[in-house]
């Protein structure tokens, strides 16, 4: 079991509402800064860490025990030294130990309706997912999750606050490196 202590780079975690930018943004947070991208989407569907299938939503149920098994050889051996980038859509499963940042990236509901229409997503999992966004669903499950003063929230409408919110990030990274070395 690792501990923020023990690492040598931060680990991060970006979430959001599905359609928000999370994997474009940890794509390019992993190249500039040279971290393991960590796309928890693909790890699912790569290992099968699914229960069922939920029609209505056209989505598979997670299978969150076999996800974290699998996750925690990275976060607790392989890569316990840190300089993982994850993304994800929820962040409440995810041990609070793993992370020393948590970025919710958010956007406008006009901006995230299109991006869901582009998806192809049906009306009933579009409006599950607007709802949410509007809620503030994810951003208030990672306030409840993990410190307060490792949780930040970003707009992500364009790629101009994009690129912003990667400079932002890599600052950050270069000020947690100086401060743990």
């Amino acid at each position: 079991m690792t501990s923020t202590e023990d690492r040598k780079k931060p680990n991060i975690l970006i979430t959001g509402t599905p359609g928000v930018g999370k994997t474009a943004t940890a794509t390019l947070i992993a190249e500039k800064l040279g971290l393991h991208h960590a796309n928890i989407g693909s790890i699912i569907l790569q290992n099968k860490c699914h229960l069922e299938y939920d029609k209505t939503l056209d989505t598979q149920i997670l299978d969150e025990e076999k996800l974290l098994d699998i996750l925690e050889n990275d976060f607790d051996n392989d890569k316990s030294t840190g300089g993982i980038v994850a993304d994800y859509h929820s962040c409440e499963l995810f041990p609070e130990r793993w992370f020393d940042l948590v970025i919710c990236l958010r956007v406008d509901t006009h901006v995230l309706y299109d991006r869901l229409v582009s998806r192809g997503y049906n009306e009933v999992k579009r409006n599950e997912n607007m709802g949410a966004e509007i809620m503030r669903v994810v951003i208030d499950e990672a306030k409840q999750s993990y410190a307060e003063e490792i949780v930040q929230e970003l707009s992500n409408n364009t790629l101009e606050e994009m690129d912003q919110n990667v400079g932002r990030i890599e600052a950050w990274y270069h000020q947690w490196i100086e401060d743990n070395s």
